[in-house]
């Protein structure tokens, strides 16, 4: 084969998907490390979760048996998934307020003035927090295991949970990113936080459904937080089964269209404003 037939049989990416790709990476690279430097922005995410597990476990050990409740070797094993969305809830916020401090010293319209893909800012912005979110998943599951927890649906389990972080963080740093981008204040986001801890609270992250009642039960059941953590909590105590790995993966993607989406037509909004 000679090389003009071998370069018209190699597929070629367009030079703008490459640079696309390339900006994408860049801005990637520079949201990781700046997590990286900055150890102070993610350690309470890393803490605070931990520390509510724990209590969780040495309060309502004893609420294992419950009418309603699922079986569980301990409570610990009930309360990782609550953990992990919790810390990624945590965590993912962090991209969204250094975006808004982007916004506040003017870098992000120096961005929007290069020739950069619109999607690459958002997703670049946002790839700490999902490789936070993942690390979350895996640090929380190596801390409480020699506390006697147990992954019942083993390595691959584990692995999806960390894969479902990952996009949770997504997911969840494409909203702030939107209240970000509309803002544009880092208060605003910081400030918008608490609504998502609201929305954990109202779910079945601490407590199973099935021991809820009156409208606490009812907005568990529609709160989409609730099917993603029972994804996460029947890899743990159940094992690996289609449908945990369908809620613990599947339902944050589908988040994350939405807010990613959100976050895009904000920018949008945000440039013909101009």
């Amino acid at each position: 084969m000679t090389v003009s037939e071998a370069s018209v049989l190699t597929p070629r990416r367009s030079p703008l998907a490459q640079s696309s790709l390339a900006q994408t990476w860049a801005m990637s690279k520079r949201s990781v490390l700046a997590l990286w430097r900055q150890p102070s922005l993610v350690v309470p995410s890393l803490i605070f979760p931990l520390f509510f597990a724990a209590l969780g476990t040495s309060s309502f050990s004893r609420a294992t048996s419950l009418p309603g409740f699922p079986e569980v070797d301990s409570y610990l094993d009930f309360a990782l998934a609550g953990a992990v969305a919790q810390g990624v809830l945590f965590g993912s916020t962090v991209g969204a307020t250094a975006l808004a401090t982007d916004i506040e010293n003017g870098f992000f319209d120096r961005l929007l003035s290069s020739p950069s893909t619109r999607s690459g800012i958002i997703v670049g912005r946002m790839a700490g927090g999902m490789v936070f979110g993942g690390a979350q998943t895996l640090f929380f599951i190596l801390v409480l295991l020699p506390f006697g927890l147990s992954i019942k649906g083993g390595a691959v389990g584990v692995l999806a949970m960390a894969v479902g972080g990952t996009i949770l963080a997504l997911a969840v740093g494409a909203l702030m990113a939107a209240m970000a981008i509309k803002t544009g204040s880092s208060e605003a986001v910081q400030g918008a936080f608490p609504l998502l801890f609201i929305g954990l609270f109202f779910s079945s992250a601490f407590f199973p459904r099935e021991t809820m009642s009156g409208i606490y039960g009812s907005l568990a059941d529609i709160n989409p937080i609730s099917h993603l953590v029972e994804g996460f909590r029947d890899l743990t105590i159940e094992g690996l089964s289609a449908s945990a790995v369908i809620r613990a993966i599947l339902i944050p993607a589908g988040l994350s269209v939405l807010t990613v989406a959100l976050a895009l037509r904000t920018l949008r909004s945000r440039l013909g404003a101009r």
